[in-house]
């Protein structure tokens, strides 16, 4: 990661480490489809947005950070299971981490032309 200060590649990379350790407590709960689900789609955001710092061109940047909104939402969705579902783990604190990020992913896809 570059020395230089990120707000998008920063929440994802600490969302991402986040992540991790929720699903984590999936697992030990046995809870471990939803853990795959989690885990595949909350540390892909941050993937993708660290790859979008190498793009080719603006529209190859603007390509990647699309991946890593949709990304953002399906993760969202297995959070929001989470929280809803009886006998699952739950961390508010990562809903409201998704959300920041949709936000400001969305608002980088918009101005991006």
């Amino acid at each position: 990661m570059s020395d230089r200060p990120n707000l998008i590649l920063d929440l994802t990379f600490e969302f991402s480490l986040k992540i991790i350790g929720f699903t984590e407590k999936l697992e030990a709960q046995r809870k471990f489809n939803m853990a795959n689900q989690l885990f595949s789609s909350g540390t892909s955001i941050g993937a993708n947005v660290c790859e979008a710092q190498g793009a080719q061109s603006k529209s190859d940047f603007k390509h990647k950070c699309k991946i890593a909104y949709k990304e953002a939402e399906e993760t969202r969705y297995w959070l929001m299971l989470c929280q809803k579902a009886e006998s699952y783990p739950f961390d508010e604190s990562m809903l409201t981490d998704i959300q920041s990020i949709v936000k400001v992913l969305g608002k980088i896809i918009s101005s991006t032309n």
